[in-house]
């Protein structure tokens, strides 16, 4: 079954949108979509540091998220500036960076449009058993963390009174986000990354009434957004990222129609908070 490409191109995308589905729901709970973005840019910089000191390209790019996130929360301290220009800054200053390294780099031959883009039709086995491997271990933890993702999402200072250290927490779950973004950067590619964290996730509000039936509807629409946007790029030789995309969009504008229910879950709804 895996020696077709088109087979592995659904397993390795399910894969993925199994994994980020959960994930993305509290990026749309708190409000870090431009967080996404900046850990997404700074993937080429990853990208770009595994080429010139030729290692894993998967270490090299988790490995900068991580930096880049603890960078953050450095800076985040010092209070000199806002949330969103300290990840404007650090947002373009790696991609950027990472688009020198890989100019200076002449001896190197890079599709970058692969990687901004991503080749989700060129996964190997390999690949696949690295997404459902790790993608289990995301899992696994967000489920550990539940609880008190909820609770600091709610308000920070509950979950501090009751013992649940959100700043630990919070770190954990950039880690996590480090791992799914060096994960998915071969499918959908660096650019197109917290689209299939958000588009999926605020589509499944629309329809949810608790954060953990929302996460699940998160899952199944990515899948199904991934489905989609494989067989229409098969049918119209469109690009296979950019089209799995588009697919969860128009999953989310059909959820905008007014014969759709509409009921928006957050984790204030399951902690009784108005």
């Amino acid at each position: 079954m895996l020696d077709d490409f088109f087979t592995r191109a659904l397993l390795a995308g399910i894969g993925v949108a199994l994994t980020a589905g959960p994930l993305g729901c509290f990026v749309v709970w708190r409000r870090m979509a431009y967080f996404g973005d900046t850990m997404a840019h700074s993937a080429l910089l990853g990208v770009a540091l595994s080429l010139f000191f030729q290692i894993n390209l998967l270490l090299a790019v988790f490995g900068v998220a991580v930096l880049v996130s603890l960078l953050l929360l450095v800076l985040q301290r010092r209070q000199s500036l806002s949330a969103d220009a300290l990840l404007g800054i650090l947002s373009h200053s790696t991609l950027a960076i990472g688009l020198v390294l890989v100019a200076f780099m002449t001896w190197v031959r890079i599709d970058l449009i692969a990687f901004l883009f991503g080749d989700i039709l060129a996964v190997t086995p390999a690949d696949i058993a690295l997404i459902w491997g790790g993608g289990i271990v995301v899992v696994a933890a967000l489920a550990l963390l539940w609880r008190p993702l909820i609770a600091s999402t709610v308000s920070e200072e509950v979950a501090e009174a009751e013992g649940m250290k959100p700043a630990q927490t919070r770190l954990f779950f950039m880690l996590l986000m480090a791992l799914v973004i060096a994960i998915a950067m071969k499918i959908v590619g660096i650019m197109l990354i917290t689209s299939l964290l958000i588009i999926p996730a605020a589509t499944a509000r629309r329809f949810s009434s608790s954060p953990e039936w929302m996460a699940v509807l998160a899952s199944l629409i990515g899948a199904l957004a991934v489905i989609g946007g494989l067989f229409g790029s098969l049918q119209y030789d469109t690009p296979s990222g950019p089209s799995i995309v588009v697919a969860a969009l128009a999953l989310f504008i059909l959820s905008l129609l007014p014969a759709m229910r509409k009921h928006p879950a957050g984790p204030a709804a399951s902690q009784g908070v108005r």
